[in-house]
């Protein structure tokens, strides 16, 4: 360290005179002490105030300039440093240095700044608004045959690209271009991975994927997938998954998706949608998320349907009944509740037993699955009154629902039940149904859903138990008392923020179980003619007139 102290001293006076011989071999010490100690050499150049001299001695023309870059870069390994090296001023410099012809200082410099701003959101978001992104891009076209200075670029692009900030910046590149370019040219597996660690970040934003994919990103991840799928080295299995997920990713842009689906012709299509009987559960799983992706527009969705995909689907489905891989079922029912949502798709689907092999797994413990499961079978029934009534009438479902519906831990599986057994009573206006529901114990849950803090949930609620009201008063009777519905009704009613059809189901559904004793009674203690008789001003027009009606059943009935 007594070297090192002398050299600092040295290096003082050489940089205050400007003598670069004297100064080299300065560097040279210090550069020598850090490998040797890293740490205790750091502590030592910010004890003796070095930091500071460093911008003025940043020169684009000195010799000195690389090595002087790789101290800074040395040094900033200690997080204890970074600060010092801000506060010393050392970032603009280095920047501008970013600009030099020189491929040495360009790795040095590009080192340096990627320690200083290591795990700092600030101080790379402060590179971000200097301009680096361009720079950097231009510098990894220029010089993308060194090794070393290309993977001091990928990794600064994968440090930025974390940042929101950045994809704005990176979009306005031509960094897809260069990205595919330098991955077509990769053959070692640690290579392409550091390339893929930049493209999945950039691929999250929707200008990039459309650049990516006509850079010819897809035909490349297709050839990875191609050499990868029977490999059984980790790194394989690895680079095959990457390719996938990463396929996916870009057809989550609604351009890029619809650019690669070509109407149903494209190659990449079709080349996705063999996938699917493939025996590797990766491949398996990309496929069917990739069809939940191009479902995304009806166009897309009819054509799929008119295909055959749904048999493919299903098939997909029955491998996995048995051996249960919760992520391919999950995908393949999302892909199946999606293709499901035009009108024109539903009864080809019921007619292809869509709902029959989804009811397979009623038995899953897993609540994504459980999610997907009730989403599609909402989706079928959709205006489908006999396959609303065939599954209502499914003493098993509904009895599931019902179970679903107190799943308190999953939110969304406890909405999904909730809805699809008012779905069964709306699509259906069945009496079998009903008492199907009724015998089951949903009518309760349906009660609650009409407290539900979103609206659509409610309005579905009320008119599924309006309908209950209207096809089995006396079956549904106790329920209703017991579930607190007159008194559920009130609130909806007196509450201002009570969305006009809410308040509308809600006076229907009152005047509905006027012909039970009881819920008469319930009505009347409450005084709701006060409530329905200030309604008769409601702006709404639909609204004010049900409440004329309502209040003049009341009258009639007090």
């Amino acid at each position: 360290m007594d070297n090192l102290s002398e050299a600092l001293e040295k290096l003082k006076l050489a940089s205050a005179d400007s003598t670069t011989g004297s100064m080299e071999s300065c560097l040279d010490c210090l550069l020598k002490a850090l490998a040797s100690n890293n740490t205790e050499a750091s502590m030592k150049i910010q004890e003796m105030g070095i930091l500071p001299m460093f911008p003025n001695l940043l020169n684009p023309q000195s010799s000195c300039t690389p090595k002087l870059a790789n101290i800074i870069a040395e040094v900033a390994k200690n997080e204890f440093m970074r600060s010092p090296c801000v506060d010393a001023g050392l970032i603009p410099p280095l920047i501008q240095l970013l600009s030099s012809t020189d491929q040495e200082v360009l790795l040095q410099t590009g080192r340096a700044l990627g320690n200083i701003c290591y795990d700092s959101h600030s101080l790379q978001a402060q590179l971000i608004n200097m301009g680096v992104i361009p720079t950097l891009v231009k510098l990894l076209g220029i010089h993308s045959h060194n090794t070393a200075l290309t993977e001091m670029c990928l990794i600064a692009f994968g440090n930025l690209a974390e940042l929101e900030s950045s994809k704005e910046q990176f979009a306005s590149t031509n960094i897809a271009a260069e990205l595919v370019r330098l991955f077509q040219k990769q053959t070692e597996h640690e290579k392409k991975e550091m390339i893929f660690e930049v493209l999945a970040p950039l691929a999250e934003n929707d200008v990039i994927k459309l650049q990516l994919v006509e850079a010819g990103l897809v035909e490349c991840l297709l050839e990875v997938v191609a050499q990868t799928v029977d490999g059984e080295r980790e790194e394989d299995i690895a680079q095959l998954k990457t390719a996938s997920d990463l396929m996916v990713l870009l057809l989550l842009g609604d351009e890029s998706m619809q650019k690669l689906f070509e109407g149903g012709k494209g190659s990449v299509f079709q080349r996705v949608l063999s996938w699917i009987p493939s025996h590797n559960h990766q491949l398996q799983l990309a496929g069917a998320l990739a069809i939940a992706n191009f479902a995304r527009n009806d166009g897309n969705c009819i054509h799929m349907v008119d295909t055959g995909i749904v048999q493919k689907l299903l098939e997909l489905l029955d491998r996995h009944v048995e051996e249960g891989n919760v992520t391919v079922q999950h995908a393949a029912l999302s892909a199946l509740r999606n293709l499901a949502i035009p009108v024109v798709n539903k009864s080809k689907m019921l007619s292809a037993g869509v709902a029959d092999v989804v009811l397979k797994f009623l038995q899953s413990e897993m609540p994504p699955v459980q999610f997907k499961l009730l989403g599609t079978l909402r989706m079928l029934i959709d205006t489908q009154a006999e396959a609303a009534d065939q599954l209502g009438t499914n003493g098993k479902l509904v009895e599931r629902l019902v179970e679903w519906c107190e799943a308190k831990d999953h939110a969304g599986v406890m909405g999904e039940s909730n809805r699809l057994l008012s779905a069964l009573i709306r699509h259906s206006k069945s009496k079998e149904v009903v008492r199907t529901v009724i015998q089951g114990g949903g009518v309760k849950h349906l009660v609650t859903m009409a407290t539900s803090e979103h609206m659509i949930m409610q309005n579905e609620a009320l008119v599924a138990l309006g309908l209950i009201a209207a096809l089995d008063l006396v079956a549904a009777e106790k329920d209703f008392v017991g579930a607190s519905l007159v008194s559920v009704l009130h609130k909806l009613l007196s509450d201002e923020r009570s969305a006009p059809e809410i308040k509308y189901n809600s006076m229907i559904l009152i005047c509905a179980v006027m012909g039970s004793e009881p819920l008469h009674k319930e009505v009347q203690s409450l005084a709701f003619i006060d409530v329905v008789s200030k309604l008769r001003a409601h702006e709404n027009k639909t609204v004010s007139h049900q409440a004329s009606l309502t209040e003049q059943r009341l009258t009639a009935q007090s």
